[in-house]
């Protein structure tokens, strides 16, 4: 595809565009529908990206929309070359990329290397086969322990609840091995010590580079590579790793041998004309862990979750800021800053509760609500910090709305593999992936030509609605767009960030000519003196302080 973004890109213009991108996360069955079904589509977006260029985004990541059987929303893939009937055919794809690039907007994929689908024919192939055959080494199968093989191979968890490990059947019924799946059941892991899967993955690779995409967003980009021997794990089934670099690694987690594997790989992305990058989702910290997958050979960006997780104190934000600069600087890549995404509590809700509180996965109606008020207050004040940082932000649908968690989502309704491996103790994702609203006054807020929606959209989602926000002074979706043009015409997101005094509670940086002030005291404070106003989280005091959780950008005065 020759599209006046790709040409542009091919000449040279927008060289290392994803140092400072604004990319915006696309959860394909919740943001928009095109068809009525209730289930967001391919043409659904299309019809959306106007929104997007508004918005003033440089790129999207979209979830996955392949085929699959949906035991995990997607991220149990049958087939890595092609569209789900739900989310439209290839064809939509092919012109989705095409009128992104229109509008200027790059396009990345996601892309899921750590498990397939039970339903990939690779996997059918190997329940038909015999152990120690060449289908089954493409998965992780093993015998089992104990008289009779009755107990899985280890003592691993998956991250979703319950053991890690499936026992299949023989052909005459009689009890077989045991296969590997650090999630759901319906999501074998592969064997990356297999050529078969490495050479799989390539072409994979190129299949997506040739229809025009900027990128993949690796997912599970830490899990790949298991420790050889599976020795068990008396731990928590939890996808991160320890705080500190000499912590002993879970076996299942961040092996060195994944790094090879991204080498591989960006030798396929520098091969090909453009500039298209790769993403990694991984769970690592500490961030100089974090670091080594963004070395100029491998990945060009790794999601910051250190940051993601940080609590909502000056102190807190400060340390992994700094952390966070001075590991991705080391080897000379850009730092990533996120808030929210389709597998956490959106922070809109997270940073109403207490500060210092673990994150919980899901709330439910009979759970303590969290302050709404006090939750948008802060996220607005969050994410204006946030973008002022060097390094690139992403966002995910819908927080430009300032949308919360759905916290009284009814547990009927709720999908996530979570709830039920868990015994309905975790509820898990869903209240952070309901369909989001468009127009306040139409069926299911504007979602699609019905009022059918996949998960049950809130009562209070009219209040978010686009079209009550759109042109509204002091709206989150007018704080975001501001935000966005202001950043790129300041150059934020470039650097570099330079700390200036201020109270304990109070955090004050510059980036260029711009100072960006936020609030975390129980009292106003003033701003330095002089300085011109940008943009602001929330409306300062009467007599000009900053309140408490906001945050300010202003101009210093010339000299």
């Amino acid at each position: 595809m020759n599209t006046p973004l790709t040409r542009a890109r091919d000449e040279g213009a927008d060289t290392e565009w994803w140092r400072d991108a604004v990319i915006y996360q696309i959860y394909p069955r919740s943001f928009a529908d095109s068809d009525g079904d209730g289930l967001g589509d391919l043409p659904g977006v299309v019809a959306r990206l106007d929104h997007l260029a508004s918005l003033g985004v440089d790129a999207v990541w979209l979830s996955p929309f392949y085929p699959s059987p949906q035991a995990d929303a997607g991220y149990d893939v049958a087939d890595y070359r092609d569209v789900d009937p739900i989310f439209g055919r290839l064809a939509d794809a092919d012109q989705l990329i095409a009128q992104a690039h229109q509008r200027g907007i790059r396009v990345i994929v996601d892309l899921v290397p750590n498990h397939t689908s039970s339903a990939h024919a690779w996997f059918v192939e190997a329940l038909a086969a015999a152990p120690n055959s060449p289908a089954r080494d493409r998965y992780v199968f093993r015998d089992g322990r104990g008289p009779g093989g009755d107990e899985p191979p280890n003592s691993w968890r998956s991250v979703f609840g319950g053991p890690a490990w499936t026992r299949t059947s023989d052909p005459d019924g009689t009890p077989g091995q045991w296969y590997l799946h650090l999630f759901d059941a319906g999501q074998p892991d592969l064997n990356w010590d297999n050529p078969q899967v490495r050479d799989e993955f390539v072409d994979i690779l190129r299949f997506w580079l040739d229809r025009g995409v900027d990128g993949f967003r690796v997912d599970v980009a830490h899990g790949l590579v298991k420790q050889a021997d599976l020795a068990d794990w008396h731990y928590p089934a939890e996808t991160t790793t320890g705080d500190h670099v000499a912590q002993a690694r879970p076996p299942m987690w961040d092996q060195d041998g994944v790094h090879e594997i991204y080498r591989q790989w960006r030798a396929v992305l520098d091969a090909h004309p453009g500039q298209q990058i790769l993403v990694a989702e991984a769970w690592v910290q500490p961030a100089e862990r974090l670091a080594a997958y963004v070395r100029p050979d491998e990945m060009h960006q790794a999601f910051n979750f250190e940051y993601l997780e940080a609590a909502w104190s000056a102190a807190a934000q400060r340390t992994v800021i700094d952390r966070s600069l001075a590991a991705a600087d080391a080897v000379g890549a850009p730092t990533t800053w996120v808030l929210s995404n389709h597998d956490v509590l959106r922070h809109a809700t997270r940073l109403a509760l207490p500060v210092g509180t673990p994150r919980p996965n899901g709330i439910g109606a009979d759970d303590p609500q969290p302050d709404g008020a006090l939750g948008l207050r802060r996220a607005r004040a969050a994410t204006l910090l946030m973008l002022a940082l060097p390094g690139s932000a992403y966002l995910y649908q819908g927080e430009e709305l300032g949308l919360p968690e759905h916290t009284t989502l009814p547990d009927e309704a709720r999908q996530d593999p979570t709830w039920r491996r868990t015994g309905h103790t975790e509820r898990g994702r869903d209240g952070c992936r309901v369909p989001i609203p468009w127009e306040a006054d139409s069926p299911s807020y504007g979602f699609g030509p019905t009022d059918a929606s996949w998960l049950p959209q809130p009562p209070v989602w009219a209040e978010y609605a686009v079209d009550r926000q759109r042109d509204v002074p002091g709206s989150t979706f007018e704080m975001y767009r501001t935000a966005l043009r202001l950043r790129r015409d300041h150059g934020l997101g470039r650097g570099p960030l330079r700390w200036l005094d201020s109270p304990d509670d109070v955090l004050a940086f510059a980036v260029g000519e711009v100072i960006v002030v936020t609030n975390f005291s129980d009292a106003p404070v003033p701003l330095p003196p002089g300085v011109e106003l940008l943009h602001a989280s929330g409306p300062l005091t009467d007599d000009g302080q900053l309140p408490t959780d906001v945050t300010v950008w202003a101009r210093q005065p010339a000299r």
